[in-house]
């Protein structure tokens, strides 16, 4: 029995992100072919265009699976006031989401070209500035653009935008910030936040991201799904949430890592 995954619901990565869809029998890796930027020159009436040499490389996603399974007895089913099988379901397919949103967080690092923050600065209004005119002075469009950090860094971008949570009585998007708890959309880009984030392994430092999205790919062969399989000789059911997918960085420039440090830190 096929359920209808709540995964696509609980990633915020996804759709942030360059999706290919690979059709079944299509091996488990796509080439993505990046094109350089190209100028156009002058002409002289009656001259001949000159050919332009167009050299491609690629980004290459290879796809494998990830999986979570459990057994659910006979007898937690029936005395259960819930539907364990539908609920263990919405909870491994939040499960999956979690792994690829993980998965593609991890590849702010990879950013190398361009670069904002650093290990011993909490994040501002000015650092998220600086990452959008790093992308745009590299010709980067506006459109589809993001920005992904830890809630641990936005903290510190509330406190910035509203004078250390006072009442700033100034614009739309402080007034946003003390009311509602979230920073919505700063300097034309949507900011994010994902608890995925990794720490960097010192207390407070996350690495986040401003990014186009066709900096990074994800590939999946079909979707996510969630099955259910009768195993009579345990006396049970046995639930399995599988995906099969692969992430990679695209493109190198259309990326800003943001390196952040915090003024909140987990205890020890």
């Amino acid at each position: 029995m096929l359920f209808r995954s709540v995964a696509n619901e609980r990633s915020i990565m996804r759709g942030l992100v360059k999706n290919f869809s690979l059709p079944a029998g299509q091996g488990k890796t796509v080439t993505v072919p990046i094109y350089p930027a190209q100028s156009a020159a002058a002409l002289t009436e009656g001259d001949e265009v000159s050919n332009t040499a167009v050299s491609t490389s690629g980004a290459t996603l290879t796809v494998s699976t990830v999986a979570i399974r459990t057994i659910v007895t006979d007898l937690a089913k029936a005395s259960s006031a819930s539907n364990v099988v539908a609920d263990l379901g919405r909870l491994f397919g939040e499960a999956i989401a979690k792994k690829i949103d993980s998965d593609l967080l991890a590849l702010f690092s990879g950013f190398s070209g361009l670069t904002a923050g650093g290990a011993s600065t909490a994040l501002s209004a000015a650092v998220v500035a600086q990452a959008v005119a790093k992308l745009r002075a590299n010709a980067v469009p506006q459109d589809a653009l993001a920005c992904v950090v830890h809630p641990y860094v936005a903290y510190d971008l509330k406190k910035d935008l509203t004078n250390t949570f006072a009442n700033p009585n100034a614009g739309i998007i402080q007034n946003e910030a003390m009311a509602q708890g979230y920073v919505g959309t700063l300097f034309g880009i949507p900011v994010f936040e994902s608890s995925l984030i990794a720490n960097t392994g010192t207390a407070g430092d996350y690495v986040g991201g401003v990014f186009h999205r066709e900096a990074l790919g994800l590939a999946m062969v079909g979707d996510m799904q969630i099955e259910t399989q009768r195993r009579a000789s345990y006396l049970g059911t046995d639930v399995v949430a599988s995906a099969h997918y692969g992430v990679g960085e695209l493109y190198d420039g259309y990326g800003v890592k943001v390196t952040a440090d915090s003024s909140l830190v987990d205890p020890a």
